[in-house]
């Protein structure tokens, strides 16, 4: 556990390893872990589940306020509840994948949520030292003023072909126009409210398309234990 509070704080689109590589990140630093993206597709299953039209903003914006979530910090068993209902596996179909981006564009949906977050961060740098986080708008609006920001990026071809190993097993023709529609118009959509395709001032960008897992958690390890330096201006590591 790092022996001041820390909060890394992971966006990026869709497809660039933010849920794996987090986790992985948070798991080494003895850290929390947080799935922003979880909490909007629970929100999406709730409302469905209680039949919301996800079309009312209004309504599915009470339902935020009303929902009674319950999400793992702990990256080696993250899970997800609604009320008494473990729906870590129902919020990743693809009916809730093809959807969540009309619960995920609803700003008043964006500001409980959002809250949430901060609380639950806040919380986890008193109890486990700081906490992974990693969805849309955490470097730039949920936790600007994480000691750790970090956009992850990869080419179009990169992401489509991780999501469609992770989803069909792997990737051909088939399953890579299968995943098109559910990864590019999810990130279209949300890239509407949210920013996340871009590094703001004072966010390393580290582009995944040409490495592995395993080297891409090595470079967050390395930029939060202060082995590398964050250039601001280029968005880049730079040793010191």
């Amino acid at each position: 556990m790092p022996q001041t509070p820390m909060t890394i704080a992971v966006d990026g689109p869709s497809g660039s390893g933010k849920s794996s590589v987090s986790r992985a990140v948070a798991r080494e630093l003895g850290l929390g872990y947080l799935d922003t993206g979880a909490m909007y597709r629970a929100l999406a299953w709730w409302c469905l589940d209680q039949g919301v039209d996800l079309s009312d903003e209004a309504a599915v914006a009470q339902a935020a306020a009303d929902l009674p979530l319950t999400i793992s910090t702990d990256p080696d068993a993250p899970h997800v509840r609604v009320g008494d209902v473990d729906v870590t596996d129902a919020i990743r179909e693809d009916r809730i994948t093809g959807q969540v981006s009309a619960v995920a564009t609803n700003l008043d949906v964006r500001a409980e949520l959002r809250r949430r977050q901060r609380l639950i961060i806040e919380e986890q740098r008193g109890t486990t030292g700081g906490v992974v986080a990693e969805g849309r708008d955490l470097t730039t609006v949920v936790a600007p003023d994480a000691e750790l920001r970090v956009l992850l990026t990869a080419s179009e071809e990169a992401r489509l072909a991780r999501r469609a190993t992770e989803r069909h097993g792997a990737a051909d023709a088939v399953t890579l126009a299968a995943t098109r529609d559910l990864v590019l118009r999810r990130d279209r959509e949300d890239s509407t409210v949210s920013t996340f395709l871009e590094a703001t001032d004072g966010v390393v960008t580290v582009d995944t398309s040409a490495l592995t897992f395993e080297e891409v958690v090595a470079a967050l390890l390395a930029l939060a234990r202060g082995e590398v330096r964050p250039d601001a201006a280029a968005g880049t590591p730079h040793t010191p």
